[in-house]
């Protein structure tokens, strides 16, 4: 799996126990910042060059954190080819993956708390994107994608 992690300085707590707690469990992963609260970035800046990895090819999949974790999918989502989820409870962050077939997770550290972060990475970590009723959904929404980028 290919898998980073990224966060604006409000973020970067919850970022840190995240990484903390995917490499206690073995997950390779790549850090892309930011290193502290006192590393001031823009949410946008770091959804674009995090997800711009993932139309690279560099990574499969990412989790991004901001205050709410909102602005950070809005941002995301912008970029072809990213779907990005906002998660706040566990079923949520798990059928972001199974159902929508969602490649970035975004978690906010003011509504989020540590432990409950841990299960949403879990529970997104550990989902497959099922296919079946879901399947011509996610191309329903791959078309408008691909149908609004192609004018803008």
């Amino acid at each position: 799996m290919f898998l980073f992690l990224a966060s604006d300085h409000f973020g970067y707590p919850l970022k840190k126990v995240i990484a903390d707690h995917i490499q206690e469990k073995g997950i390779d992963f790549t850090d892309l910042g930011v290193n502290s609260e006192e590393e001031v970035v823009d949410y946008p800046d770091v959804a674009l060059q995090a997800c711009l990895g993932i139309r690279e090819g560099k990574f499969q999949y990412g989790i991004l954190i901001c205050g709410t974790g909102v602005g950070m999918a809005l941002a995301a989502n912008k970029v072809p080819g990213i779907y990005a989820a906002c998660a706040h409870d566990i079923y949520s962050a798990e059928r972001a993956k199974k159902s929508n077939n969602s490649n970035v997770l975004t978690l906010g550290r003011q509504v989020v708390g540590p432990e409950l972060a841990k299960m949403l990475v879990d529970a997104w970590l550990g989902s497959d994107f099922s296919g079946g009723r879901s399947l011509p959904k996610v191309q329903k929404i791959r078309e408008i994608e691909r149908r609004f980028f192609r004018e803008g």
